[in-house]
């Protein structure tokens, strides 16, 4: 079991009633993690910290702030091993895909330290004579980045990475449910050597978490929040930010879509399909969750990743497996319950259907059609429908059948046809001849309708993360009408 400790104001420390929470292994059902269950007055403490840190941060130079993210990379990528125990016991994922997120989100540290000398302004002509008027961006406070546990090594590092490059301070509120991982991101930048207060992290039992969480928001001094998870979540933290006048960066859930044109390479489509279908036991909000095939080459096609699906390994995320363990065994229910449905209503099993425990095969649903669970809600798992099309139009209506619109894929042999069925498709992100699972940190990442609003990454997230103000200097000796 992992003793875990909060970070504030510099100091490891265990919440202020001394109450603690534990998270269960989902796999062998025992103690993985004990962290601190803070409350109202934990929130409190780490709030302000975070304030009284924020006027001589805000005012560091670009270059101690990038050498301090870059050094915050290199200990956070040496910490792989730790993160690896921490990922399988915390929330049943593999050791590669803690590697994946250890070694992404080392990218993404190192990527913010490159955006510090990257915060500009501009000159803009004033049509007052004498004027010097300018556009200026300027660090925006106290930032709450609420981060989750489905890739949570690179999305906790991503809640605080761009936003500490442009001069805030931050609160890493952190998951229920990988309590020890997001401590583990903030021990690698205290480590670095980041001021008292600048860096901190907050963990909660999940009875306490929406006390928590509206208590972050409604703190005055919390400036931006930004929330990664469900769209169900999301949108409580939007009214309760809507209800303060604060900014919110929301990346929500997502029900993507991966359109197989009838001209398109089929290996390759199959390629793409089984890596965003499958990775991480497909609990990742870019995650291929539609798989729409034109009805030319759907035997084929179905047949070829069927073929694939069946020779994926699952089981203990402790041995060589491609899937793990689901965060928990309701998520495997739920699983049973797609399936279970799908079938009744008309779909074909093609491949995998095996539920064990918390542990679901890489399962493959065909001929699945409106009404289907599997068809219009977000399974979060390793259970994926194939939707046979007639044309263009069909997958194009079927792909914007759904409240999401975060990540996208289309492949076809002819780029100017997949650009123009791209176009059309409501997503924030859409992949070409590529898998709907795809990040890089200096892409400008986030969706549309249900999966949220913002940007995250590069100079989109600057903008997120800062405050534009128009700044003049002007001839103290001009002309007044009166």
């Amino acid at each position: 079991m992992f003793e875990i400790k909060q970070l504030i104001n510099g100091q490891l420390v265990g919440a202020i009633s001394g109450k603690t929470f534990d998270r269960i292994d989902p796999f062998n059902g025992s103690v993985a993690s004990r962290s601190p269950a803070s409350g109202l007055e934990d929130v409190k403490a780490v709030v302000a910290a975070a304030a009284a840190a924020f006027p001589a941060w805000s005012k560091t130079g670009p270059g101690t702030r990038r050498a301090l993210l870059l050094k915050a990379a290199d200990i956070l990528a040496s910490k792989a091993d730790r993160f690896g125990e921490l990922m399988i016991a915390e929330t049943g994922g593999t050791a590669p895909w803690a590697g994946f997120n250890t070694m992404l989100a080392a990218g993404m540290l190192r990527d913010a330290a490159g955006l510090t000398t990257q915060i500009q302004g501009e000159i803009i002509p004033s049509d007052k004579p004498g004027t010097l008027a300018m556009a200026v961006r300027q660090a925006a406070g106290v930032c709450v980045g609420i981060a989750p546990w489905n890739a949570p090594i690179i999305l906790g590092t991503r809640a605080i990475a761009v936003a500490l490059a442009c001069g805030n301070t931050v609160i890493l509120k952190a998951s229920e449910a990988c309590p020890g991982i997001h401590a583990l991101i903030v021990e690698a930048l205290n480590e670095a050597g980041f001021p008292a207060g600048v860096v901190n992290v907050i963990t909660n039992a999940p009875e306490d978490a929406a006390a928590v969480v509206e208590a972050l928001i409604a703190a005055p001094e919390v400036k931006r929040v930004n929330f990664t998870g469900s769209t169900k979540v999301g949108r409580i933290i939007g009214e309760l930010c809507g209800r303060h006048l604060k900014p919110a960066l929301l990346e929500l859930g997502g029900k993507a879509p991966l359109i197989v044109l009838e001209d398109a390479d089929i290996d390759a489509a199959v390629n793409g399909a089984i890596f965003g279908a499958y990775a991480n036991m497909g609990q990742i909000c870019m995650s291929t969750e539609r798989i729409i095939v034109s009805e030319k080459i759907a035997d084929e096609f179905v047949a070829k990743m069927a073929a694939r699906a069946a020779t994926l390994p699952a089981g203990d995320p402790r041995g060589h497996v491609v899937l793990g363990s689901l965060v928990n065994p309701g998520a495997a229910t739920k699983m049973q319950e797609f399936i279970d449905d799908a079938v009744s209503k008309g779909a074909k099993l093609v491949a995998g259907g095996k539920v064990e425990g918390s542990v679901v095969s890489a399962t493959l649903l065909d001929h699945v059609k409106p009404g289907m669970r599997a068809y219009n809600e977000e399974s979060f798992g390793p259970v994926k429908p194939v939707i046979r099309v007639k044309d263009d139009e069909e997958a194009l209506a079927i792909a914007n059948d759904t409240e999401y619109g975060l990540s996208a894929a289309v492949y076809s042999r002819d780029v100017q046809r997949a650009m123009a069925v791209a176009a059309r498709i409501e997503s924030g992100i859409c992949h070409i001849n590529g898998p709907t699972v795809h990040d890089e940190p200096q892409m400008p990442f986030g969706g549309v309708k249900g999966s949220g609003f913002g940007r995250f990454g590069g100079k989109a997230g600057i903008n997120e993360f800062t405050e534009l103000r128009w700044i003049t200097v002007e001839d103290p000796h001009q002309h007044y009408p009166f």
